[in-house]
């Protein structure tokens, strides 16, 4: 995906496993380097917010998460739960969620559709304002402690999905 922070590490694991083993064979990279499968952060925040634990945990053990991609996070995070909020306004308004996500602008891709309504479903008005401070305040506290980033955020992604105090 031409990220050259993840190309770096991939490089660097082969490089640490090539210290130990004089061969190493396809299978041995392709163990290393997690090629299965390379999710997005949408796809993280999605599932995270649709309450889906195995696809979130999946995609937390996948991935490499720098501090920089963390912020990025946490701002999609933001802008979804921000779309949750004029959701929920226009659902009140209309009384109909399948109306609700057919009028919204800007429009929601039909992909998304169904995880919309899983989050709409699992989040209401109310949780949905106190994830907005919750992300805010876990926002100043990853860029005040940038050594921390990582841990901080899979905490607060872990008790959102999982509903635990981790």
């Amino acid at each position: 995906k031409g990220d050259r922070i993840n190309l770096k590490n991939e490089l660097a694991k082969i490089e640490n496993f090539s210290k130990t083993k004089k061969k190493i064979d396809t299978n041995d990279i392709l163990k290393l380097t997690n090629l299965a499968e390379n999710y997005n952060i949408n796809d993280l925040v999605d599932n995270s917010l649709s309450k889906n634990k195995k696809k979130t945990l999946n995609i937390l053990n996948e991935n490499n998460f720098g501090q920089e991609d963390i912020v990025l996070i946490l701002r999609v995070y933001l802008s979804k739960l921000k779309r949750l909020t004029k959701l929920h306004a226009k659902i009140k308004e209309v009384k109909s969620i399948d109306t609700a996500i057919a009028s919204f602008k800007p429009p929601i891709f039909w992909k998304e559709k169904e995880n919309v309504k899983k989050q709409i479903n699992n989040l209401n008005y109310k949780d949905v304002q106190g994830l907005i401070n919750d992300t805010n305040k876990i926002e100043l506290m990853v860029k005040k402690n940038p050594g921390l980033a990582i841990n901080i955020f899979t905490n607060f992604i872990l008790e959102q999905t999982l509903g635990t105090n981790s």
